[in-house]
């Protein structure tokens, strides 16, 4: 016990440094500043998330992460360059590309001009920096649920605040591609907010990549969505990082009356990555679709953890999740869904599947229902398992090779959770994703 009392000390000490030693480069003055340093005490007297959480039992980040890097430098023209080199790897056509390097927004990089109609970009920075008292209220009153989420409160440097005025359909999809760039041991803290109007209609995807000669680096990022009443959101995530890379995201999210958000997610990159998001049904008729895949090998560890609160009437959500581990890798996922006495008529399923392809890859699947109403329709289920050796068969029987087979066995497998994505253009990416993880396996 007294091990244990001794290292949190010292695990909360150098992140107090770091913090101090930032305060300079971190946008906002005022209330900004104290709230701020408010969520900086919250993070400093739990630290880093631990084994005996409940919610943080399979990703013990004192033992994963250890510690908190220190705050990434501002680019230059020689990280920008390199920047600029891994976007065009990952380009997607037809999209208004976002671009935070490092942490910073990279208007360079990024296509703010000639906006559609209804649609309103500023950075997190000049929001921060322009003293507007209601956005810096919605951005950190994400910041109390949970110790990591606390710490991006206390040291987010940038991001984008987007609004999608009432009634408007945007054509383009919004990209937001996060790249780390520097060869020195760095983190990186952003936030974001998307304001979806009534109504409206938009799409959003986000991107985590690496620039060549990327080091060991963390990214700590967090997004606020607030969808309005009769409105949609589609939202996409591709992890994609660099095998060294930590990456700690968060999403908060609430949903007006008859809105729809569908959501997938996608974790191929990283050597450690949490998720977690929390969705909150705020108006009665709204409908979420939440779907993802861990395509993981090596040493990899990736955790999904979502909790839909289904407060109100008349809701329904589905979520599936599918999970290929290969070598060591571990898998989480973690679905709780709570229906509380007022959610009558609330139609919720979940299920979460894993596909393990070595003796040693690890899945943990916690699918849980906590129901406080009577009228309600919901399930879930979970189950764990390896490629069926008479599919494998019949195919290789068939002419091809054993990786192929592998190969054909798997795509099937997250299909059903990759078809979830409606725009045509993301659900090829997605897929193409999958398939340069196929083709990198062994």
């Amino acid at each position: 016990m007294n091990v244990a009392l001794v290292r949190s000390e010292v695990m909360t000490d150098a992140p107090r440094d770091i913090f101090a030693s930032a305060r300079g480069r971190l946008p906002g003055a005022g209330k900004v500043a104290e709230k701020r340093q408010q969520a900086f005490d919250a993070y400093a007297s739990a630290g880093l998330p631990h084994r005996r959480i409940e919610d943080w039992k399979y990703t013990d980040l004192r033992m994963l992460m250890r510690e908190v890097l220190p705050l990434a430098a501002e680019p230059d023209a020689a990280a920008l360059k390199r920047a600029g080199a891994a976007l065009k790897l990952h380009a997607i056509a037809g999209v208004r590309r976002l671009v935070l390097v490092d942490g910073v927004f990279a208007p360079t990089l990024s296509g703010t001009a000639d906006p559609e109609k209804g649609l309103g970009i500023r950075t997190l920075r000049e929001v921060l920096e322009a003293g507007d008292t209601a956005i810096p209220a919605q951005l950190f009153a994400a910041g109390s649920f949970d110790p990591m989420v606390a710490l991006n409160s206390a040291m987010m440097t940038d991001g984008v605040v987007i609004e999608v005025a009432d009634g408007a359909a945007l054509s383009q999809p919004l990209h937001i591609v996060h790249i780390a760039s520097g060869a020195q041991p760095s983190a990186m803290f952003t936030r974001s907010l998307v304001k979806i109007g009534n109504s409206a209609a938009a799409t959003l995807v986000e991107s985590y990549i690496a620039a060549e000669g990327a080091k060991t680096y963390q990214v700590h990022d967090s997004l606020v969505l607030a969808v309005g009443d009769g409105a949609r959101l589609d939202h996409v995530r591709l992890i994609e990082d660099g095998r060294e890379a930590f990456n700690i995201s968060s999403s908060v999210v609430t949903l007006g009356a008859k809105s729809h958000f569908n959501t997938f997610g996608m974790t191929s990159g990283s050597h450690v990555s949490r998720y977690q998001a929390v969705i909150a049904f705020a108006g009665e008729g709204s409908k979420v679709e939440t779907n993802g895949v861990n395509l993981l090998n090596g040493r990899q560890h990736a955790d999904t953890t979502l909790f839909l609160d289904h407060a109100v009437p008349n809701c329904a959500s589905r979520e599936i999740f599918r999970a290929v581990v290969d070598d060591r890798g571990h898998s989480v996922f973690q679905g709780r869904i709570i229906v509380r006495p007022k959610a009558q008529k609330t139609d919720a399923k979940m299920m979460t599947r894993a596909l393990l392809l070595s003796d040693e890859a690890e899945a943990d699947n916690k699918p849980e229902l906590e129901i406080f109403a009577d009228d309600v329709t919901c399930g879930h289920g979970a189950t764990t398992g390896a490629l069926d050796e008479s599919l494998l068969f019949y195919l290789r029987a068939r002419g091809l090779s054993e990786k192929e087979a592998q190969a054909l066995l798997i795509q099937a497998f997250v299909g059903e959770a990759i078809e979830s994505i409606a725009d045509d253009t993301l659900r090829e990416l997605a897929i193409s994703a999958a398939q340069r993880w196929l083709a990198a396996r062994e």
